[in-house]
């Protein structure tokens, strides 16, 4: 994988083949970014990478200018991999070790952009979860976005929040914005 823009722009970074993950392609990666550019400051955003993986968005938010990025995975190995890189290339992120649901349950911090790259191969009620409990806790900035990756043979158009979605060959962007009422 390779960091597409920024400071670090070019750098390529080689997870150890052990890691239990399956990072975005760089072409979807670039895709991503490219609507997030048009919606945001990097610089003034707070960042949660659920199922953060191999730290890969992580990185390219870093590398864009973002300050506040907290990187959340279960796996040990993916833990110490994002420190050990975040180190080398002098990063600001923070990583929790924990599981994604328990976490989303219990932390109350607000986020800009909470992205989430859960397994392919979760139910359409697993996927549920990851929104209910970003808009129940009320974890996103009143223009922020919940960002979930996943397959093009997962719909999610049906979930609470869900505003529109974006496919890249066999990956879907789909994207999920606070309701806001009228006054």
């Amino acid at each position: 994988m390779r960091i597409i823009s920024g400071k670090y722009k070019g750098r390529r970074i080689t997870a150890p083949k052990k890691l239990p993950v399956r990072p975005t392609t760089d072409m979807a990666k670039e895709a991503l970014f490219n609507i997030i550019n048009n919606q945001y400051y990097f610089d003034e955003i707070a960042v949660l990478d659920l199922f953060a993986g191999t730290g890969n968005i992580s990185y390219e938010f870093a590398s864009r200018g973002t300050n506040q990025i907290v990187g959340v995975d279960q796996d040990y190995g993916c833990i110490k991999f994002i420190n050990k890189t975040a180190e080398e290339f002098d990063m600001n992120i923070q990583t929790i070790k924990s599981d994604v649901f328990k976490f989303l349950s219990k932390t109350q911090q607000k986020h800009s952009i909470i992205f989430a790259d859960p397994p392919y191969a979760f139910d359409l009620d697993k996927f549920s979860q990851i929104p209910e409990l970003v808009f129940q806790n009320q974890l996103l900035d009143d223009d922020g976005i919940l960002i979930l990756e996943h397959s093009k043979h997962t719909d999610l158009s049906t979930l609470t929040n869900f505003s529109y979605s974006k496919s890249y060959g066999g990956n879907v962007f789909s994207f999920f914005k606070k309701e806001i009422s009228e006054s």
